[in-house]
């Protein structure tokens, strides 16, 4: 009876964890080389493009310093880091994945890369309606360790169906406003939704403090 009751028990985990469920803990338990190593700069590289939009990293380059520095850290000049990069030949993010991130350290000194891949920047029609999507994976590497500080991904979709409930009128108002639809504030919405899982940096007043903070780690909630 013992052994049936651990069997149950077993089988009980292992539908658990089959569950793609978000896993709430705190940011230090989610994340705790970034408290043990403590990078106070961060350097920006061009962002991995996985969609067909073209204009996707250009656009979104402009979205990212400002939440990182509001989130405590200084920000290596995008521009000019783009400039010195462009000069090298180096126009993606996923050109330096190869490169060991410790040399960065050496020619910027940032202490630590923040790697964006833009994996939606989407626009969608469907019968009755239709949507924006800007979709996008984090990943913060540390230039001392090589190691990953932190990670996340967020994903905004943005409604853009008519709703007058004539069918022809949805149809056209749908393709006008998504059509129009700037993806920038988008994108920006997708880093304030990310960046509450960031820990916070030096220059932020509850640097250290925010330890304790929940946060829901997709990253362990998959595996």
């Amino acid at each position: 009876m013992l052994r049936l009751t651990k069997v149950i028990g077993l089988f009980a985990i292992l539908t658990l964890t089959g569950c793609v469920t978000p896993v709430m803990l705190t940011k230090q338990d989610a994340y705790p080389d970034m408290y043990a190593q403590g990078p106070q700069s961060i350097l920006v590289v061009p962002a991995i493009n996985k969609t067909t939009a073209a204009d996707a990293p250009d656009l979104y380059s402009t979205t990212i310093a400002q939440p990182l520095a509001e989130a405590g850290y200084y920000v290596m000049p995008i521009p000019m880091v783009d400039m010195l990069l462009t000069a090298e030949g180096i126009t993606d993010g996923e050109q330096l994945r190869s490169i060991e991130p410790t040399k960065f350290k050496s020619m910027f000194g940032a202490d630590s890369i923040l790697f964006v891949t833009i994996n939606q920047w989407d626009t969608n029609y469907y019968l009755t309606g239709g949507n924006v999507t800007v979709g996008a994976d984090f990943e913060l590497v540390s230039t001392q360790s090589a190691t990953a500080l932190w990670n996340y991904s967020g994903r905004v979709v943005i409604d853009t169906s008519g709703n007058s409930g004539n069918l022809i009128a949805d149809i056209i108002s749908t393709a006008i406003t998504t059509a129009l639809t700037d993806y920038v504030p988008i994108a920006r919405q997708v880093n304030a939704r990310v960046m509450t899982t960031l820990p916070l940096g030096k220059y932020h007043y509850r640097h250290k403090l925010d330890g304790q903070d929940p946060v829901v780690n997709k990253q362990i909630a998959g595996r």
